[in-house]
């Protein structure tokens, strides 16, 4: 039965990527005062896009038939990885920060190497920025989890998650306060969102994930758009799961429910955060990142400071 939930854990998060990211636009539109789209927006779009022809530039070469079906894999993989949603089900206890910033890392530079193929100037902008952002990001990302991985005294993402819910570390809510808060960058940031980057522009002066994909349609495209919103549903977990540590020990179907509403808790933070904030110039993207690694180091240090597990 456990590994019956570990798969179900799985689907269920593939299938919810779509619906969290529409209900993320029609609630910043509500917050607009515009009508709201549909929250099947998602998969309707996914549907039109595996529905049409795929059209390709006279400059790519093979690497763009294969690189979306590659930006695709490491983030499916992850999924596996990923902290239990149930209580008694089936984990993978051995991964580690370093291997999930890996597997993100090898999805980025696969859309990167896609972005640069098609031979056009946005692609290459779009690339250039991605490796920019990301070289900030990744050291912040595995010094965050790193970090909340000692205080769960487990180097394991899943273990970890389930000793915080069994044990919450209240003598250490300081340093726990620290990295919630750079994780937040962090998702804000890996993801594609404002004030980072905007998933809703065309515009070449600001875009960094769009540049990177204009020249893809049809299936290839569905494939990216996929991806994105996998992407996301694995940093909302990982949230909800590391930084939101409850409602794991209840039975399966209340567990689901609140594992539900955390994501969709934290769909609503970022929505407010993209209405009221503006994206950032390009240059001024390190200074924010700059936060997540400081208070990433915070973390560290008031973990040590407080004296650890000992």
């Amino acid at each position: 039965m456990s590994f019956v939930y570990y798969i179900f854990s799985i689907i269920f998060l593939v299938l919810l990527s779509p619906l969290v990211l529409s209900f993320i636009k029609s609630f910043k539109m509500r917050l607009l005062y515009k009508k709201p789209a549909s929250l099947f927006q998602g998969y309707r779009n996914f549907a039109k896009l595996f529905s049409k022809e795929v059209i390709l530039s006279e400059e790519a070469s093979a690497i763009t038939k294969i690189a979306p079906f590659l930006v695709l894999s490491p983030l499916v993989l992850i999924l596996f990885f990923l902290p239990p949603i149930f209580s008694g089900s089936f984990y993978i206890g051995f991964v580690d920060a370093f291997t999930i910033t890996g597997l993100l890392a090898l999805s980025t530079f696969f859309l990167m190497l896609l972005g640069l193929d098609g031979g056009n100037s946005f692609g290459g902008i779009g690339s250039s920025r991605e490796a920019f952002i990301s070289s900030l990001s990744e050291p912040a990302m595995i010094l965050t989890v790193f970090t909340i991985s000692l205080m769960a005294n487990n180097l394991g993402i899943a273990k970890a998650a389930i000793n915080l819910n069994n044990h919450f570390p209240f003598t250490h809510m300081a340093s726990f306060t620290f990295a919630t808060i750079s994780f937040f960058i962090l998702l804000l940031c890996e993801t594609g969102r404002i004030p980072i980057d905007n998933p809703e522009t065309h515009l070449e002066l600001t875009m960094v994930h769009e540049a990177m994909i204009l020249d893809l349609s049809g299936a290839y495209l569905g494939i990216i758009e996929m991806a994105s919103s996998i992407k996301f549903i694995i940093f909302a977990s990982m949230f909800a799961s590391l930084f939101m540590p409850f409602g794991l020990g209840l039975n399966p179907f209340l567990s689901l429910i609140v594992f539900t509403a955390k994501i969709f808790m934290i769909a609503l933070a970022v929505a407010f955060v993209e209405t009221n904030m503006a994206k950032l110039r390009l240059f001024k993207v390190p200074n924010l990142l700059g936060i997540a690694i400081v208070f990433a180091f915070l973390s560290l240090i008031s973990f040590y400071v407080l004296g650890g597990n000992a």
